[in-house]
């Protein structure tokens, strides 16, 4: 009968992606969409890194032929206000905003394995050593 060769409903048919929440965090990451999915891949644009925490929001892409191989791709932004054109790069306490009026750094900031702090107290006790002989 004509009716049994019809195409199946696109209704029917699962969507290509999908807003799921991490169940366990990292790459590959485990997130809940319909239900639980392990092994899921993390992808980022070239030369970022990100891993997903447990209880993000985040979306999730279906590749494959017939979409066997979901994709970790973005996370939800929080509603927090950032200014327009803005960038905010953020793990942990650290945080860096690449803004209109400069840059804009919060938490600690290292230096290969040296405080800011130190970094600078090292650079300062070399140049009065200096001016002092190396007397001191």
């Amino acid at each position: 009968m004509w009716t049994s060769n019809r195409k199946l409903d696109s209704r029917n048919a699962e969507a290509p992606g999908d807003v799921g929440v991490v169940t366990l965090g990292g790459d590959p990451a485990g997130v809940y969409l319909s239900g639980e999915r392990r092994w899921v891949a993390v992808y980022a644009p070239g030369g970022y890194r990100w891993r997903p925490a447990v209880g993000d929001k985040v979306l999730v892409l279906k590749a494959g032929d017939h979409q066997e191989s979901p994709c970790l791709v973005g996370v939800r932004q929080p509603a927090e206000e950032l200014e327009p054109g803005s960038v905010r790069v953020s793990g942990g306490t650290g945080q860096i905003d690449l803004c209109e009026d400069g840059i804009r750094l919060n938490g600690q900031v290292w230096i290969g394995e040296q405080t800011l702090e130190d970094f600078i107290a090292d650079i300062v006790w070399a140049i009065v050593s200096s001016l002092m002989g190396g007397g001191l």
